[in-house]
């Protein structure tokens, strides 16, 4: 199966550069897979279109501002890291934007913390480490890692955020779950739904553009995920 199989045309207009607001007022769209019928609805409606007794897992996963303006130590030449996964206290793998990015540079962060490419992997991942723990200053020191058809500003950070989010480590959002308000999920769980939780932080392979020709050959990165007992009942 080839990856040009799934190729479709998708105007750039109808790519929203704000949420919807309130969250649950955005479209859906439904195809029934029996008759292959679509019709059109707004989110809100997606209550009445599942059954009691079905199950909603819900992907409590919350995204940290992971995206970091940086420059160089030795040219000051700008440079971007994108963290996507903490290896120790001090070190984490990341995506660094810029060129000649090698083994032994020093990066400063827009305060002066420091840190140094460990380890140079494959394409522009890079294993950085920083001179402290930095976990507990990202709203200090981070930006939100917006996708990159997202052109708008992002005003409220916490837009980017599901409203059931609690185990930080994404660096993206789920965004199927963006759309659920406190309100609707109430509704669902009076219309007979369980609601289950799992955590799934979303890393590398949300930015990382498909190459392959063949689907077969392109390859997945893994991720971490969490699924306790209760919820896997």
């Amino acid at each position: 199966m080839k990856v040009a199989d799934f190729d479709y045309d998708l105007p750039a207009h109808f790519i929203a550069q704000t949420p919807a607001e309130p969250r649950d007022t955005a479209r859906l769209m439904r195809l029934e897979r029996g008759s292959g019928a679509i019709s059109h609805h707004k989110f809100a409606d997606i209550a009445e279109m599942l059954l009691p007794g079905d199950v909603l897992v819900m992907n409590d996963t919350r995204v940290i501002p992971a995206r970091l303006p940086a420059t160089k130590a030795e040219s000051g030449g700008k440079v971007e890291i994108l963290l996507l996964r903490q290896q120790e206290k001090r070190r984490w793998l990341a995506l660094v934007g810029g060129r000649n990015i090698r083994d032994g540079m020093r990066l400063l962060l827009a305060d002066g913390t420091g840190c140094t490419v460990l380890d140079r992997l494959e394409k522009s991942q890079r294993l950085l480490e920083f001179d402290l723990p930095i976990r507990a200053r990202l709203p200090e020191l981070g930006e939100m890692p917006l996708p990159p058809y997202i052109q708008a500003e992002l005003a409220d950070p916490g837009r980017y955020q599901t409203v059931y989010a609690r185990r930080a480590g994404s660096a993206a959002a789920p965004t199927a779950g963006l759309h659920f308000t406190p309100a609707l999920l109430e509704r669902i769980t009076a219309w007979g739904l369980h609601l289950a939780r799992c955590t799934l932080h979303i890393g590398l392979d949300t930015f990382q553009p498909v190459t392959a020709e063949r689907v077969t050959e392109h390859k997945i990165h893994s991720e971490f995920a969490r699924l306790d007992a209760a919820n896997a009942q």
